[in-house]
C-alpha cells in the first residue's frame, strides 16, 4: 500500500455534501452549513487579533526587534497575504473540513497529508494554550489576582488558563451557531478597543521611544541565544548569536507570524459555509486586511508610548497606559484583552475539532472520535478530547516555548498549501475555481520560499521539538493510520475506481462517499 496515494477530489466533495450519512448506521459524519461571510470574518478576526497584540508585541519588542517590531508584523502580514491567496483558491475549490490536511491529501499524497494534519493539531492546540495563558495574565492584571496561579512568571500551574479552556471547550462542543454568536460579540469588543488604543495612545507617543527604530545588533547576554536557542540560520552559517538588528526583526517576524493563523481557521470552516465559493475568499481577505492594519497600528502605539526595554511582556498594552499615567485606560484595555483573547481560544478549539473530524472520517484516526452529535451538529468527541489536552498544556507550559512551536507549525502548513495550488492546477485543470491565484505558479512559489525563510529564523530548539513531534506522528501513521484508513481498506477490497477519473498506475482508487 503506497504512502503516496491521493484522495480523489470527487470523494472529498462528496463527503462535504449536505444530505445523508455515511451509510454505516452511526452518527452523521457531515457538518451543517450555517455560516456566511460575516461569520467567517468574525471567526478569522476572532483568532488573529489576540496574542499577537496583547502579549507577543511586548515579548518580541523587548527581546528581538525593539520598535521595529512594527516591521516584523508588516513582514508577517505580507507573507500571510501570499498564503491567503493560495488558501482562497483551494478553499473555494474544495470547501471541506481539514483545509491544508485535505488539500495535501488530494495533491501530495497520504503521508504528507498525515504530517500536515498532525502538524495542524500541534498548531491549534498550542495556539489555544498560548492565548489561554495570556488571558489568565490579563485577568490577573485586571482583578489583582495572585501571579502564582494566574501569572506567566513564577506560576507552576496556571489555574486561570485551565478554567477558561474548559469553559470555551464546552461552548465549542454545544454548536457552531453558539460559537459564532459569541465570537462575533467578542470580536466587536476587541476591534473597538484596538481602535481606542490607537487613537488614545497616539497622544502619548514620544519620538525618543522610537529611536533607534532598529536597535543595533549586539551579542546576547549571559549566553542567551547561543546553542539551541539561536536561530537556525545562525547555527547553520556560524553567525555569532545576536539580538536586534535586521536579524532580530526577521526573528521577531517568524514568531509573530503565529498571530496570523486565523486563515487556517477560516479555511477549516469550508464545510460549514453556505456559499463557499464566494464567502471563503471574502472571509480570508477581510480577516487579513483588518488584522494587519490593527497589528501595525497598535504595535506602533505601544512601542511609542514606552521604551521597548521597559515593556511589560505579560500585559504590554495595559502596562503601557499605566506607565503614562492613564490607569483608567489600562483597566479598559485589560477588559477588552480578556474578551478578545477569549475569542481566540474558542476559534482555536473549533478549528482543531474540524481537523480531527476530517482525519477521523478518513480513517487516519479512529473513526469513533470523529462522530458528529445528532443534535448539536459538532464533532463533539474530538472537541472534548482536544479541550482536555489544551487545558493541560495551558496550565503547565510557559508561553514562550509554546509560541515558537505554533509559528513553525503554521509556516509548514502555509508552505504545503502554497505548493498545492500549482500541483492541483496541473492534476485537475478542469476543477471549478471560483477564485484563482494571480501569476501562478510564481506567487505560490514565492509564498512557499518566504515561509521556509521565516522557518529558518526560528530557534534550533524549536526545530528539534518540532521534528520530534513530527517523528512521533510518523510512527502513529505507520502503526495505525497507514493500514486502517479508508483508502487502504478500499485497496484491500479492490474497490473499483470512482466516476471522476479512471484508475492508473500510482493513482489512488476512489472511495465511495457513502463508505464507512
Amino acid at each position: 500500500m503506497s504512502v503516496w496515494r491521493t484522495k480523489p477530489i470527487k470523494d472529498v466533495l462528496a463527503q462535504a455534501g449536505d444530505e445523508g450519512g455515511d451509510g454505516d448506521g452511526t452518527e452523521r459524519r457531515r457538518l451543517r452549513r450555517r455560516l456566511g461571510p460575516i461569520d467567517l470574518m468574525g471567526f478569522g478576526i476572532g483568532i488573529v487579533i489576540g496574542t499577537g497584540i496583547f502579549t507577543l508585541t511586548g515579548v518580541e519588542a523587548r527581546d528581538h526587534a525593539g520598535p521595529a517590531v512594527i516591521v516584523s508584523f508588516a513582514l508577517a502580514g505580507a507573507v500571510s497575504l501570499l498564503a491567503a491567496l493560495c488558501y482562497a483558491e483551494l478553499a473555494s475549490s474544495v470547501p471541506t473540513a481539514g483545509s491544508a490536511y485535505t488539500y495535501a491529501y488530494a495533491t501530495t499524497g497520504e503521508l504528507i497529508a498525515w504530517i500536515i494534519g498532525w502538524d495542524l493539531v500541534l498548531e491549534f492546540a498550542l495556539g489555544a494554550a498560548v492565548v489561554a495563558r495570556g488571558w489568565s495574565g490579563y485577568l490577573a492584571e485586571l482583578l489583582g489576582l495572585p501571579a502564582t496561579w494566574f501569572g506567566e512568571e513564577g506560576s507552576v500551574v496556571n489555574v486561570g488558563a485551565i478554567l477558561i479552556t474548559l469553559v470555551l471547550g464546552t461552548i465549542a462542543t454545544l454548536g457552531i451557531r453558539q460559537s459564532s454568536r459569541l465570537t462575533n460579540l467578542l470580536v466587536a469588543v476587541k476591534v473597538a478597543i484596538c481602535v481606542f488604543v490607537v487613537v488614545a495612545g497616539l497622544f502619548f507617543v514620544k519620538a525618543a521611544n522610537l529611536t533607534p527604530f532598529v536597535p543595533p545588533a549586539k551579542p546576547v547576554e549571559d549566553g542567551g541565544g547561543a546553542g539551541l536557542t539561536q536561530p537556525l540560520t545562525q547555527a547553520l552559517f556560524g553567525v555569532e548569536p545576536s539580538a536586534f538588528g535586521f536579524a532580530g526583526v526577521l526573528a521577531a517576524a517568524a514568531v509573530v507570524f503565529f498571530a496570523y493563523t486565523g486563515f487556517e481557521a477560516v479555511a477549516n470552516l469550508g464545510e460549514e459555509t453556505k456559499r463557499a465559493g464566494r464567502d471563503l475568499p471574502l472571509g480570508l481577505f477581510g480577516t487579513l486586511a483588518i488584522s494587519t492594519l490593527l497589528y501595525v497600528a497598535v504595535s506602533y502605539v505601544v512601542v511609542g508610548m514606552v521604551d521597548y526595554r521597559q515593556i511589560d511582556t505579560g500585559a504590554p498594552i495595559a502596562s503601557a497606559f499605566s506607565a503614562v499615567g492613564a490607569g483608567w485606560a489600562a483597566a479598559l484595555v485589560s477588559i477588552a484583552a480578556v474578551a478578545g483573547l477569549t475569542s481566540v481560544i474558542l476559534v482555536d478549539i473549533v478549528a482543531i475539532g474540524r481537523i480531527g473530524f476530517a482525519m477521523a472520517r478518513d480513517g487516519l484516526l479512529p473513526p469513533a472520535i470523529g462522530a458528529v452529535h445528532p443534535k448539536w451538529g459538532t464533532p463533539y468527541r474530538v472537541t472534548i478530547l482536544i479541550t482536555a489536552g489544551v487545558a493541560l498544556l495551558a496550565g503547565l507550559v510557559p508561553l514562550s516555548s509554546l509560541a515558537n512551536l505554533v509559528s513553525i507549525g503554521t509556516l509548514l502548513a502555509f508552505f504545503i498549501v502554497s505548493l498545492a495550488v500549482p500541483l492541483l492546477r496541473r492534476t485537475r485543470p478542469e476543477l471549478k475555481r471560483p477564485f484563482r491565484v494571480p501569476l501562478s505558479p510564481v506567487l505560490p512559489v514565492v509564498s512557499a520560499l518566504a515561509c521556509l525563510y521565516l522557518m529558518a529564523n526560528l530557534s534550533v530548539e524549536t526545530w528539534l521539538r518540532f521534528l520530534a513531534w513530527l517523528l512521533l506522528g510518523v510512527l502513529v501513521y505507520l502503526f495505525y493510520g497507514r493500514r486502517r484508513n479508508r483508502l487502504a481498506r478500499a485497496e484491500r477490497s479492490e474497490t473499483p475506481p470512482g466516476d471522476d477519473q479512471p484508475a492508473s498506475a500510482g493513482a489512488s482508487p476512489a472511495v465511495p462517499s457513502t463508505g464507512p
